[in-house]
C-alpha cells in the first residue's frame, strides 16, 4: 500500500477515534495484527474507512451507543467493502470468493428484483431532492419507475431483458454524472482512483490498470453523488 504497517494502523486508529466521538482505543496486540493484515491484503485506507462507516451505521440504527466500538468489530464490514471495491474495479470476478483466511463462503441471497428497484428509486429520488442530481435525471427516474412496475412477475426471457436494460440504465446514469463534472473534479477523481489502486499497479498491465482506474472513478462518482447501483446482479 506504500504505507508502513505502523502508519497504516495509526490512520485507522485516528479514524476510529473520530467515529467514537473522540474516545481513543489503541490498536495493539491482536487488533494490530488484524489491521496490518488488511494492509497486507491491499485494503486502501479509504476503503477501510468505508467499512468502518458501514459498521457504525448499523450500530447507530440500534439506538443510543453504550460503549466505544473496537476495531475488531468492524472486520467483516471492512473485508466486505474491500471485496465490493475489488469487484467494482475489476480486480476480481464477481463470483470469486474472499481470499482472507477464516471467512465463510462468499455471497448470499440478495433482494428480489422489485425490492432492488424500489430501493434504487428511493435513493435516486433522495439524491434528486438533496440537489445532488439536476433536472436532467428526471427522465431516468421515470424510466426506473416504469422498469420497477415491469419487474413484478417478470420471468424467463422477459426478466433477462429487464436485467440487461437495468445495466444499460446504470451505465447511462454514470455517464451523465461524469459528464457533469468540471475539469478540476475530474482530475481529482482520477488521482484518487490511482491512489486507491497503487498497491495493485505493479501486478497489472497498462490496459488493465487503465480499465481499473475507470471503474474506480465510476465508483467514486457513484459514492459522492449518492447514486445507487441500478444494475441487478
Amino acid at each position: 500500500m506504500g504505507t508502513e504497517p505502523v502508519d497504516y494502523c495509526r490512520e485507522i486508529e485516528t479514524y476510529l477515534c473520530r467515529k467514537n466521538d473522540g474516545h481513543l482505543i489503541r490498536i495493539t496486540g491482536p487488533s494490530f495484527d488484524l489491521v496490518t493484515a488488511w494492509g497486507a491484503l491491499g485494503v486502501p485506507l479509504k476503503v477501510a474507512f468505508r467499512g468502518i462507516d458501514r459498521y457504525f451505521e448499523r450500530y447507530y440504527a440500534k439506538g443510543p451507543r453504550r460503549r466505544p466500538v473496537r476495531i475488531d468489530f468492524c472486520e467483516a464490514d471492512v473485508l466486505d467493502t474491500f471485496d465490493e471495491w475489488r469487484r467494482a474495479t475489476g480486480l476480481i470476478a464477481s463470483g470469486e470468493e474472499r481470499s482472507a483466511p477464516g471467512e465463510g463462503p462468499a455471497g448470499h441471497r440478495g433482494p428480489s428484483l422489485p425490492a432492488h428497484l424500489e430501493r434504487v428509486l428511493r435513493r435516486l429520488t433522495s439524491a434528486r431532492a438533496a440537489g445532488r442530481l439536476d433536472a436532467a435525471f428526471d427522465d431516468l427516474l421515470d424510466r426506473v419507475a416504469r422498469e420497477m412496475e415491469a419487474a413484478r412477475g417478470a420471468r424467463g426471457a422477459k426478466r433477462q431483458a429487464l436485467v440487461e436494460r437495468l445495466a444499460a440504465l446504470d451505465r447511462e446514469m454514470l455517464d451523465a454524472a461524469r459528464a457533469g463534472l468540471d475539469d478540476v473534479s475530474r482530475a481529482a477523481l482520477g488521482r484518487e482512483a490511482e491512489e486507491e489502486l497503487a498497491g495493485f499497479r505493479a501486478a497489472m498491465g497498462p490496459d488493465a490498470f487503465a480499465r481499473a482506474c475507470e471503474a474506480a472513478i465510476d465508483r467514486l462518482v457513484r459514492e459522492r453523488a449518492g447514486l445507487p447501483t441500478i444494475a441487478f446482479y
